[in-house]
């Protein structure tokens, strides 16, 4: 073979597999548009079971987990499959109900932590098929019903194994590392599923603390075998296409990636409770339905669980929460389905927005005061305004005053008990708002006046924490501005992407003109550094109020311990840490200086770290290289007189955590100048990595400062 013709069959080559691994350009889009599916927990073993082990409740944990919960012998719960007949299940019954409750996928759990397998594998016998009577491959039926019935389909795919011989045994915290043996076993059934069952709309990977590596194989195999695979944040480092929230957790700020809300009819249990307590179905419905506007109106899908019986049957309550708010949905789906997040930068007390085109729907969760609602700076003109679905038109009135619009509700208007009505808003001209955090005749746009946008990042399930992929900001200016980028050692070398009113620009920091900050680090006082903790924590977040600090007393509460002064801490020196994991460790120092003025610092840290400084958060991020030590400079704004810095040090993995904080920093920044136009005002700026490792992963840019010089 000539060497021409190699090198265009290892060019081809490799297109094709770039080509193979890269995502569907509609699969993101196509997902998001779903808003709403349903959740499946269903193991021949554990709903079989349903909570119950020896004729008595199951209180601790979760029931999807009795084996580990109730102590089970691996050989004595397995033999509970040979129970597993579910004379009462129907596919499409299954699928017939999401549709009726108005959902739009249907994701089963295709293999839960207990290693049961709810389809045929051909590397376990430990499945449906082959350790049953049932005999039936109920994961491949589901997906079947789903292609006739118009719904997508999804699966959920646990990375922990506790039936595996050389997987990780069972731990507390269910984050547990995967064998090499164990990952090879996990490739070659993620290869079945995503060969075996047609599309799929996404994978559910969950809990186990995989290396990026393993996250990356994972994800490289269903986007290879099914382009249109949406791939779920828990399989850890980043890997995910999409980002998940805690169990039941409902954010209360927009996310700038792709996201979801699993949440459960029952937040005691996914898994079928045989003894589970239920109150009125309309309560339940209206919990859920709040849920779902919430998560929607932020931008969001949410994946609402049932837990069918051990005999395939679903719960008369599970069925009837459902079906109530299909119901709702059948009037009111349009404020719903193909939105997108509420587009004004504020919330409100009397419900929730979603919007299309030309269209705004408000949710009133709570009744407004006065039936008056305010829009601040929505400037369009109301063509129209009507309740969604009403059986009778409502009269409702819209008016400017000043930059708002008013919308009044007439005096009579009383919704029933736990009814949620929507009022359209339609607009000819389109929808044009002034934000609320406009700057006007801005002069520098920074991390402190930027809206930040957020994703959600981390190793594993135990580090997940709320990360900061980029700034936005909107200003006004005078045309002829001159732009500068400011910068620091920390950002330099790297390469952003400036977009101005949708118009991107790639931006290397790399020409910058050195300059020395105005300030006097030989005139600051460092005091002694005192700590509190560890504590068992995750990296954002604090255990207590961290303005105005006295070591002397008890904190994060009056029955904490107080603070721990150590003299032999000392700057500009590693300090070494106890190895306590999913911990967190305080150190609390005062600065004093004699002028208000910008200093950089640098801080050593592990796993993950969050700076404060009089109480307000600086930066808060993970060290994607777990177990190893991370350096960083930080610009901070001192306060004539007292400033309190405190660290939130982070430990997850590292077996000999060391930390620092560093004084000698050369106070030096760097001036680049920007060949950039602004466009019409005002102008709407976005700031994030060039080419980020992941749409989740922290900017980490905090010193990173747009100057705008108005002549």
């Amino acid at each position: 073979m000539n060497r021409k013709r190699t090198i265009v069959i290892l060019l081809s080559l490799v297109l094709l597999l770039n080509g193979a691994l890269a995502q569907a350009p509609t699969a993101k889009t196509e997902w998001q548009d779903q808003k709403y599916s349903m959740f499946i927990h269903w193991g021949a073993i554990y709903s079989t079971l349903g909570g119950v082990w020896e004729g008595k409740p199951v209180t601790r944990g979760y029931s999807e987990q009795i084996q580990s919960h109730a102590g089970i012998y691996s050989d004595v719960y397995a033999a509970v499959a040979k129970r597993f007949n579910p004379a009462n299940w129907n596919a499409d019954s299954i699928v017939l109900l999401a549709k009726a409750a108005g959902m739009k996928s249907v994701v089963m759990t295709s293999k839960h932590h207990d290693g049961f397998c709810m389809f045929h594998s051909a590397y376990t016998d430990y499945n449906v098929v082959d350790a049953t009577p049932f005999k039936r491959d109920v994961l491949k039926e589901l997906s079947e019903a789903c292609r006739r019935h118009g719904l997508k389909f999804g699966m959920y795919f646990s990375l922990i194994d506790w039936h595996f011989p050389q997987a990780y045994p069972i731990s507390s915290s269910n984050s547990d590392p995967i064998t090499p043996e164990h990952h090879e076993f996990n490739k070659k059934q993620v290869t079945e599923l995503m060969t075996n069952y047609g599309p799929v709309s996404e994978i559910w990977f969950d809990m186990g603390s995989l290396t990026e590596q393993q996250s990356r194989d994972l994800a490289d195999i269903v986007h290879r075998l099914q382009p249109g695979c949406m791939v779920s944040g828990r399989l850890g480092n980043d890997a995910g296409d999409f980002c998940v929230m805690g169990d039941n957790q409902y954010p209360d700020y927009k996310i700038a990636s792709p996201w979801q809300t699993p949440a459960s009819v029952y937040d005691e249990t996914w898994g079928y409770r045989s003894w589970q307590k239920h109150g009125p179905v309309a309560d339940k419905a209206h919990e859920k339905l709040i849920g779902l506007i919430k998560v929607v109106s932020r931008g969001g899908n949410y994946l609402l669980n049932i837990g069918p019986r051990g005999d395939g049957s679903v719960v008369d309550f599970e069925r009837d929460v459902l079906l109530a708010n299909g119901q709702w949905l059948q009037q009111n789906g349009e404020a719903i389905y193909g939105t997108t997040a509420n587009p004004f930068d504020t919330t409100f007390s009397w419900g929730e927005v979603t919007a299309r085109p030309g269209k705004l729907y408000l949710h009133l969760l709570s009744k407004p005061g006065n039936n008056r609602i305010i829009l601040p700076g929505l400037t369009s003109t109301v063509s129209k305004a009507a309740v969604l679905g009403g059986s009778k038109a409502i009269k409702i009135k819209t008016s400017k005053q000043g930059n708002n619009t008013i919308v009044q509700l007439p005096v009579d208007f009383n919704p029933a008990d736990k009814e949620i009505p929507v009022v359209a808003l339609s607009f000819n001209q389109g929808v044009q708002i002034t934000p609320l955090h406009l700057i006007r005749n801005a002069a520098v746009l920074n991390r402190f006046n930027a809206v930040p946008l957020y994703s959600f990042s981390g190793s594993d399930y135990e580090s997940y924490y709320r990360s900061q992929v980029g700034n936005s900001w909107t200003f006004t200016a005078a045309g002829s501005a001159d732009l500068q980028l400011r910068y620091s050692e920390e950002e330099k070398g790297k390469t952003i992407r400036l977009s101005l009113n949708g118009q991107s620009h790639e931006i290397a920091l790399n020409n910058g003109k050195v300059s020395t900050l105005d300030n006097h680090p030989e005139s600051l006082a460092w005091g002694p550094m005192y700590s509190s903790g560890p504590y068992w924590s995750g990296i954002d977040g604090a255990h207590g109020d961290l303005h105005n600090i006295d070591p002397s007393r008890p904190w994060p509460d009056a029955g904490g311990s107080t603070w721990t002064r150590h003299d032999d801490w000392k700057n500009d020196a590693l300090i070494p840490l106890s190895d306590d994991r999913t911990s967190a460790l305080y150190i609390l120092q005062e600065i004093t200086a004699p002028a208000a003025g910008d200093y950089l610092v640098g801080f050593t840290s592990g796993d993950g770290i969050a700076v404060f400084l009089n109480g307000e958060e600086q930066i808060v991020h993970n060290n994607p290289e777990r177990g190893e030590t991370q350096r960083e400079v930080l610009l901070l704004p001192l306060k004539a007189g007292k400033n309190q810095l405190v660290v939130k040090y982070y430990n997850r993995f590292a077996k000999a955590p060391v930390v620092g904080i560093n004084r000698n920093i050369p106070q030096v920044m760097y001036t680049q100048p920007l060949s950039v136009n602004l466009p019409a005002q005002p102008v709407k700026a976005e700031l994030r990595e060039a080419r980020p490792v992941s749409p989740h992963r922290n900017l980490r840019m905090p010193n990173l400062a747009v100057l705008i010089d108005s002549k």
